[in-house]
Order: structure tokens, then C-alpha cells, then sequence
């Protein structure tokens, strides 16, 4: 073989291995789940919210109210090329709590139980979309008023 057709050997065997790079999938990890060993030490009925703050920390995320319940969520998501980003696994662990600040119940949810939440989207209507923009400019002649121009 020439030189030149290894370079060019060389130079295919180097976009093959960046076309096969390119299209491999990428991960990203998102949050924090305390583990099930930290769990262990909490007792449901007894350990209060400063005893969870203590052992296994405060959440990222708690109930609508400041004393709210916490939630500990961990998600991963798989991205593969241009297309859009995929949540292959979700876990959220809940601990609730009674009126006096100890645990009624920590429970673990995952990706299979989750419901899809329909959001609604609220548009504001603008009420420029009839008019064009010389018809607004010169709808405002009328409006001028010559002491807003010159002052006093």
C-alpha cells in the first residue's frame, strides 16, 4: 500500500470511530434518594423531622406548607443523538409526617407508579393580532398629546 491510500485508511477508520462514538447514548443523574440502610435507622411513631434533618438530611424538595412532607427524588435520563431526552428510572421516596413532627409514614414510588399529569397552558390573548403594525402607528397619531412632548 501507498501512503497516501493509509491516510485515507486511516482517516475513514476515524470517522467510523466518531460516527460510532457520536451515536452512543449519554446519562444523566438528577437528585438524591437517601439508601435503604439509612432508612432502617428511622422508627415510624417515634423519630421526628430534626431526627430525619439528622440521619439522612433535608430534602431537596418539601410539601406546599413549610412543615410539609418531604420528598426525596433520584431520576435518570437517557439521551440518545438529536432525539428528546428519555426517563428510564425514577424513584421518590415520601416521609410524612403527624401533627406533632414525628413520621406517620415513609413510602417509595417508582417510575411504574407514576400517573402522566395532564398541565393545562394558559395563553393570554393579545389584542394587537388584527392590527398591523402601520394601522397601530398610526392609530396613536390622536393620541399625543403636545405637553408629553415639550414638557410644561
Amino acid at each position: 500500500m501507498t501512503a497516501i491510500s493509509m491516510r485515507v485508511l486511516r482517516v475513514l477508520a476515524l470517522c467510523g470511530l466518531i460516527g460510532v462514538t457520536a451515536c452512543s447514548a449519554t446519562y444523566q443523574n438528577h437528585g438524591y434518594v437517601p439508601p435503604e440502610n439509612d432508612l432502617e435507622n428511622l422508627i415510624v411513631g417515634v423519630d421526628t423531622r430534626a431526627t430525619v434533618d439528622d440521619l439522612i438530611g433535608p430534602p431537596s424538595v418539601s410539601g406546599m406548607v413549610g412543615d410539609g412532607d418531604y420528598y426525596y427524588v433520584r431520576s435518570r435520563k437517557r439521551t440518545y443523538m438529536m432525539l428528546r431526552p428519555q426517563v428510564i428510572e425514577r424513584e421518590v421516596l415520601a416521609i410524612s409526617f403527624n401533627d406533632d413532627d414525628t413520621i406517620a409514614n415513609i413510602e417509595r414510588f417508582g417510575l411504574e407508579d407514576g400517573q402522566i399529569v395532564p398541565l393545562s397552558r394558559r395563553v393570554t390573548d393579545s389584542s394587537v393580532v388584527k392590527n398591523g403594525f402601520l394601522r397601530q402607528v398610526l392609530s396613536n397619531i390622536g393620541a399625543l398629546n403636545p405637553e408629553q412632548l415639550f414638557g410644561e
